[in-house]
């Protein structure tokens, strides 16, 4: 079981990136799906959540600005970041709640974004 995040790069401020999840492998259901990031200043923190049901939770330094969806179908995860400032500069990982025989969460491999002109 594991997750594969991709889309980050370079962008500049004002800037949109889009950052997908993907989950692969054997589990029987994936419950909550988030997006979290480390940046030069912080520690680890969370940007945006989404559960099975579509409910939302977002940072308040991000929130107006990035928008989570997931498609169940798929089991993929999709975050859209718009008005892109130089503090969204950071590794984001993308992690879920996935159900094998047990409930398990799982991170993704990081994938920077760059937020520079």
């Amino acid at each position: 079981v594991q997750l594969q995040a991709s889309g980050g790069g370079l962008v500049q401020p004002g800037g949109s990136l889009g950052l997908p999840c993907a989950a692969s492998g054997s589990f029987i259901a994936i419950h909550r799906m988030a997006w979290y990031r480390r940046t030069p200043l912080k520690r680890r923190e969370m940007v945006a959540s989404i559960e099975h049901d579509g409910m939302t939770n977002y940072a308040d330094s991000v929130r107006g600005r990035f928008a989570i969806s997931r498609d169940n179908a798929k089991n993929t995860m999709y975050l859209e970041m718009n008005n892109l400032k130089p503090e969204d500069t950071g590794v984001y990982y993308c992690n879920a709640d996935l159900r094998t025989a047990s409930w398990n969460n799982v991170w993704g491999q990081g994938t920077l974004v760059t937020v520079s002109s």
